[in-house]
């Protein structure tokens, strides 16, 4: 439901950072570990089923509108991610 705009104190931009800003050039990174260093987490870092999915909410889209700037390598296995990095 929507509320208020005086319900809230802190209004901030929305900014996205760019491909380069976010991934280093000389590693791949599953969806998942886009989507942590996104919010600045670890990449590695543990979290649970529905805060990946909002983070996964957030990548894909996010990848999407930068598809350009990234490259694709296969799974490993068919049950296990793709890697994504910079082209």
């Amino acid at each position: 439901m929507p509320k208020p705009r005086a319900d809230f104190d802190d209004l901030r931009s929305l900014e996205f950072r760019d491909p380069d800003e976010v991934l280093d050039e000389d590693k791949l990174y599953t969806i998942y570990e886009i989507g942590r260093l996104l919010q600045g987490l670890d990449p590695e870092a543990e979290l649970d089923v529905e805060t990946e999915n909002v983070l996964m909410d957030w990548a894909i889209p996010w990848m999407l509108n930068n598809a350009e700037a990234f490259v694709f390598a296969e799974p490993a296995a068919d049950d296990e991610p793709g890697y994504y990095g910079l082209a």
